[in-house]
């Protein structure tokens, strides 16, 4: 069904079900924000991931199911012994809550560039109860380690696949965490040539990447890690979607 038509039939709706002034307005304004393309969860001011609800707006990127199989993928190949694990990159926090609520007995600690992303994630994880550091850190500038386990969903869009982009995720979302320099690689470049002073020696490396990615990601960490075994890892809809570092005892 083309957009307008929707937009139509949902418009119709509003004004049959807003009976009273206020009720009224606030449709207006829902109505208002989904023609400027503003996401759903924005509007309502949280998003669903890994069974928990996480507020969301502007400062961050709405969590997406990829995402969760990342989280799923993490805790199937690593139990509850006490890690030491890092997040770069955690925007609302959602990977690094999540991980820390699903095994209380990991140290985990989440970093981001923007303080406004890591204000959100703060708020959720104390919304949640979740025991998380946060720690406000380029990559791993400000990051002393060492780490078990280092995850990260970093900014991977290239500036030249912005077409690839919905309208409402170019709209609203922040650009900082969508795109990134040298063809959407700059983040993964910058985490293969700092991980490795900060990774202990049975350490793992757990990346979401960009779908076009797998190849040249792998090559980055391969080298980096030489004496590591590094896979690519397809998501649900058969995408490559996450690459590992690791030992290879899996």
């Amino acid at each position: 069904m083309l957009l307008g038509p929707l937009l139509a039939q949902y418009e119709e709706a509003l004004i049959a079900v807003g009976e009273e002034a206020e009720d009224q307005a606030l449709l207006d304004s829902i109505f208002a924000q989904l023609k400027h393309h503003v996401p759903a969860q924005y509007i309502i001011g949280s998003a669903d991931f890994c069974g928990h609800v996480f507020t969301v707006d502007e400062r961050v990127l709405i969590p997406r199911p990829e995402t969760e199989e990342l989280v799923a993928l993490i805790l199937e190949e690593n139990d509850g012994e006490t890690l030491q694990v890092l997040d770069i990159g955690t925007g609302s926090g959602a990977i690094a809550i999540s991980l820390a609520l699903a095994r209380p007995s990991w140290q985990v600690q989440a970093s981001d560039v923007s303080e406004e992303a890591l204000e959100l994630a703060q708020e959720n994880a104390q919304q949640l109860e979740a025991v998380v550091d946060f720690k406000s850190s380029d990559v791993l500038d400000q990051i002393a380690g060492p780490y078990d386990l280092i995850v990260s969903n970093p900014p991977y869009i290239s500036h030249d696949d912005v077409e690839e982009v919905g309208v409402n995720v170019l709209a609203s979302e922040p650009h900082l965490a969508l795109f990134a320099d040298r063809d959407g690689y700059a983040i993964y470049e910058k985490i293969a040539q700092q991980a490795p002073s900060v990774l202990t020696a049975d350490g793992k490396i757990y990346l979401e990447i960009g779908y076009k990615q797998g190849n040249k990601v792998k090559e980055l960490f391969q080298e980096a890690f030489p004496n590591k075994q590094v896979r690519v890892l397809k998501d649900q809809f058969g995408q490559d979607r996450m690459v590992v570092v690791d030992n290879g005892s899996i």
